[in-house]
């Protein structure tokens, strides 16, 4: 490992023990974005087995994002996120079998779209949980 590798697995490290709940899903959909465009350059370079390595640590990441939902809060919106998730995983298992581009790009731009959502709520979700921490 480089020095560069060493020092991105200390900063992730550190920023997964300093985050909050919000904070750890911002971190996952970061993490599950650019593992997709990163095999996308693979599929490019024709380093197949990196590539298909990296997509199975992106459907892994969507995995985690989906164990995080909560059915009881999140009703109907958690249902349809389950559903998305699911045809994520589904669509880069294609595209990791045929080497598709298009299939991923697809699958960044509903990762995207759900993480731009997510971003928005942040300041409220952070302003709740200190409201909470001073009851």
């Amino acid at each position: 490992m480089n020095g560069l590798q060493a020092y991105q697995r200390v900063n992730t490290q550190t920023s997964i023990t300093d985050a909050d709940p919000h904070k750890l899903i911002q971190l996952l959909y970061n993490g599950a974005i650019e593992r997709i465009n990163m095999a996308k350059s693979r599929i490019q370079a024709k380093d197949y087995s990196g590539k298909a390595q990296l997509i199975n640590k992106a459907i892994e990441i969507i995995g985690g994002l989906r164990a995080f939902l909560d059915f009881d809060k999140g009703g109907e919106l958690a249902a349809r996120l389950e559903a998305l998730y699911d045809y994520m995983e589904r669509t880069l298992l294609e595209a990791s079998a045929k080497n598709d581009v298009a299939k991923l790009d697809e699958v960044l731009t509903l990762l995207r779209s759900v993480k731009d959502g997510w971003d928005s709520i942040r300041d409220e979700v952070v302003s709740g949980q200190s409201q909470q921490a001073a009851v």
